[in-house]
């Protein structure tokens, strides 16, 4: 039998609780890697992704700057697609990352420009 990781443990234990309190908003979803970050807003009752962005559109790769300036214009990015799409209440799924650094980064900005999470 295969042993499960505890990053994907920790995945699946947080997205279980956040889908059982969060019955009627949608879900931010979260991938980084070691150099890109990737968010998208989702509608689980449908399983289609509504709004998209990531560090590697031609608009943020132009910016040359450090990983957590990265993921705060991403924030602003994203935050500005939903609110075009009318979406203003969502839910944060960080998934199996720990909450702090470029996550928390993220995060911040997605609150400052108007998401409410």
């Amino acid at each position: 039998m295969k042993k499960v990781s505890s990053k994907i443990k920790r995945k699946i234990r947080n997205r279980k609780k956040l889908k059982n309190n969060n019955t009627n908003k949608l879900r931010i979803s979260v991938f980084k890697s070691t150099n890109n970050i990737y968010a998208q807003i989702i509608d689980d009752k449908i399983s289609k992704t509504l709004v998209s962005a990531s560090s590697i559109e031609k608009e943020l790769k132009k910016s040359k700057g450090k990983k957590m300036d990265l993921s705060s214009t991403l924030g602003e990015l994203l935050a500005k697609r939903a609110k075009e799409k009318k979406i203003s209440n969502v839910y944060f799924d960080r998934g199996g990352y720990k909450y702090h650094g470029r996550i928390k980064a993220l995060a911040d900005s997605l609150r400052k420009n108007g998401l409410k999470i």
